[in-house]
């Protein structure tokens, strides 16, 4: 039997630190993997392929539809010219009178494939048609799709066709009580392909229970835990003080990780008017990010709170290890955040960073069972506050919290929590087996 696997992913593959852990954990043990993700035209150094290791292929598919891409330079190059606009006006009017119902629907046509939301089922129907294209070229015995919006993708490669594979459904988030996913379409998506699936992956035991509820069955659990850092004697920081213009001893309260809506990331902003020292500094990028420097502005606290892009996985830690407090402060406004036990609560703790969080139960249960930091109600930003300047004043408290964190990380690590994902392969690979395929 070929131990050949099948991924996707529905991003570019350049930030996304769970899955190159499976991936590579998999390889390791001799899996022939291949990811397959998308391209972005925008990132001129981004490759269409590359090559991790020698059990591990990462495939990036086109974005853009070719002819919508020509479409659209057409349109901005004729209308960056306003002779060739003219001329081009002239011309259709001609066809228009010669031929008036076959111009009429084509023109018809063009601009309805340039409107938004026609133009963004062309786009997301092109990448679904070239990932399950690829996913077909080669002999895979499992399939591995990364959250519902390549489920549909594995399904079509591992199903449909005369000798059946096997379909891993990995679940990063909870798609049917999650920001951005209000519409009845993806329950009932969902709904259709579990049964469809040969095993299931959640993050953790809240979002597992959750699933049996729901649909009846309890799936495997994977958590997403960092892979552990080297010795906390030898760790390099990156110079954050010199980059932000901050002196040597100035205390960084850190928030690594995206920018979006409901991680209370405004909260922590308020907060700042009654910390009574550090500088909060923001390090990612997303939707909220434009909104939240205008409320810096607006509160004229500029010089107390910074902003910096995402940086590369591999150089973050180094970033993380200046942090005197870290933050994850999600706000309770769906299942996927109430339930999530974010990676970044632990990257704090590879770090030896104290960690200011939500009561949520997984997060709780972490943050309170280590003793790694304190739990508040990240809805109330004065309680957020109480809480920092409660670390701020006693450096003792700050010290065994941070010992409780590089103790923590040598059981919250990927090096332990691998082993659950790779019985998941040996269960579907025994299955594969007993079947003779």
């Amino acid at each position: 039997m070929n131990k050949n696997v099948c991924m996707f992913v529905w991003n570019h593959f350049t930030n996304d630190a769970r899955v190159l852990r499976e991936c590579t954990a998999l390889s390791e043990q001799d899996y022939k993997v291949d990811l397959i993700c998308i391209h972005d035209p925008k990132d001129e150094g981004l490759p269409m392929y590359e090559e991790r290791d020698e059990n591990f292929r990462v495939f990036r598919v086109r974005r853009y539809p070719v002819l919508l891409q020509f479409m659209q330079k057409a349109y901005r190059f004729i209308m960056g010219n306003r002779l060739l606009a003219i001329l081009a006006f002239l011309v259709w009017l001609v066809c228009m009178y010669t031929s008036p119902v076959f111009i009429g629907t084509l023109t018809a046509l063009s601009f309805a494939l340039l409107k938004t939301k026609v133009r963004v089922v062309w786009i997301r129907g092109s990448i679904i048609l070239r990932m399950i294209l690829r996913g077909y070229q080669r002999n895979y015995s499992i399939y591995h799709s990364n959250d519902l919006n390549t489920l549909p993708q594995g399904y079509i490669c591992s199903k449909l066709r005369f000798n059946r594979k096997k379909l891993v459904y990995d679940s990063h988030e909870v798609q049917t009580s999650r920001t951005g996913y209000e519409s009845e379409y993806h329950a009932k998506l969902e709904a259709f392909l579990i049964s469809k699936i040969d095993s299931m992956i959640v993050e953790n035991h809240t979002r597992a229970k959750y699933n049996e509820d729901l649909y009846g069955f309890y799936p495997n659990v994977v958590h997403n835990y960092p892979i552990k850092l080297e010795s906390k004697h030898s760790q390099e920081k990156a110079p954050l003080h010199e980059m932000l213009d901050l002196p040597d001893d100035e205390k960084i309260l850190l928030y690594q990780g995206g920018i979006q809506t409901g991680r209370g990331l405004d909260k922590l902003v308020k907060a700042m008017s009654l910390i009574e020292e550090g500088t909060l500094v923001f390090i990612g990028d997303g939707k909220i990010k434009p909104q939240l420097k205008k409320m810096v502005q607006e509160m004229e606290v500029e010089d107390r709170v910074k902003f910096l892009p995402k940086v590369p996985l591999s150089d973050l830690p180094s970033y993380t290890r200046n942090a005197y407090i870290g933050f994850q402060v999600l706000n309770n406004v769906c299942f996927n955040h109430y339930s999530a036990s974010s990676n970044k609560l632990f990257e704090y703790m590879m770090s030896g960073i104290p960690i200011v969080a939500c009561s949520f139960p997984e997060v709780e249960r972490v943050v309170k069972g280590e003793r790694v930091g304190i739990c508040v109600d990240s809805h109330d930003y004065k309680s957020i506050g109480v809480a920092v300047n409660h670390i701020l004043a006693n450096e003792q408290l700050r010290n065994k919290l941070s010992k409780n964190c590089y103790d923590a990380s040598l059981k919250y690590n990927w090096e332990e929590e691998k082993y659950s994902l790779l019985e998941v392969y040996h269960m579907n690979t025994k299955s594969l087996l007993a079947e003779g395929v």
